[in-house]
């Protein structure tokens, strides 16, 4: 009687790994700018004629869900730590938050940070002026972390209670057992709906064109006006779209699959 081979186990994530992901995942984008440059000066009018306008616009998309996504990750982290408290003071904050922002569009919330915020501000003394990039920011920013509060929130509950009880056993305090034991079991169960609300957040940020912020959208929308032609235009943006979200998926796929080893 053959005994069966051992398959080789593959290594859970690591520092180095994280890092060789996220210079992979960089570098794949930096190629599909430049083989979206060249596709698209290939092109005839009115695409090849602007296609750098397209670029700039497409990297304003990518640099807004980067730096919105990873704002949206730490607000979601802390709201939906807050929503599991038993302190209701503690829950609050987090539920209001939380009841707001998913119960109101995201064109307002874009509109209402970039013209009411400011005067908002400066009428109790602070001086704060917000550029389209800026304000975009925020709004995406919170808009995705009260979705990733939810999600967070889910991924904690699911946790047995034991493993907290465990950890108190051995001395660990609330906060201890949270970020050592809680959370890090939590955050790889929901990796695939953040990961999902990530790319949500990509086009979603197509939204920020409402306040004259040039990315991708904005970016056809003019080409569209001056050349009259719809059609190319609005099928070029589309495409572009697709290969972001497609190089996005292709990358969060290879972190969930990573996570999962890392879990068993």
């Amino acid at each position: 009687m053959t005994t069966p081979k051992a398959t080789p186990r593959q290594q859970p994530m690591g520092g180095g790994t994280l890092l060789l992901w996220f210079g992979g995942a960089a570098a794949a984008f930096l190629l599909l700018f430049l083989l979206i440059t060249v596709i698209l000066r290939q092109m005839p009018d009115p695409i090849g004629p602007r296609a750098d306008l397209f670029v700039e616009g497409a990297r304003m998309t990518l640099q807004l869900t980067v730096v919105s996504g990873l704002i949206g990750l730490i607000l979601g982290v802390i709201a939906g730590i807050q929503r599991t408290s038993a302190l209701w003071w503690v829950r609050l904050p987090a539920s209001i938050f939380i009841w707001l922002v998913r119960g109101t569009p995201l064109l307002v919330q874009i509109l209402f940070v970039y013209n009411a915020v400011p005067p908002l501000l400066k009428g109790i003394g602070i001086d704060i002026e917000l550029n389209e990039f800026w304000s975009a920011v925020v709004a995406l920013s919170l808009n995705v972390g009260a979705y990733n509060a939810e999600v967070i929130r889910a991924g904690i509950l699911a946790i047995p209670p034991g493993q907290g009880e465990a950890a108190r056993s051995l001395g660990l305090n609330g906060a201890q057992t949270m970020s050592t034991v809680v959370l890090p079991q939590a955050l790889r169960i929901v990796v695939p709906p953040l990961v999902n609300n990530l790319v949500a957040l990509l086009k979603d940020s197509s939204l920020a064109s409402s306040i004259a912020l040039l990315e991708l959208t904005l970016a056809g929308s003019r080409v569209s006006s001056e050349s009259f032609e719809p059609i190319p235009v609005l099928t070029t943006v589309a495409a572009v779209y697709l290969a972001l979200t497609t190089v996005m998926t292709l990358f969060t796929d290879q972190l969930e699959k990573r996570v999962k080893v890392g879990s068993r």
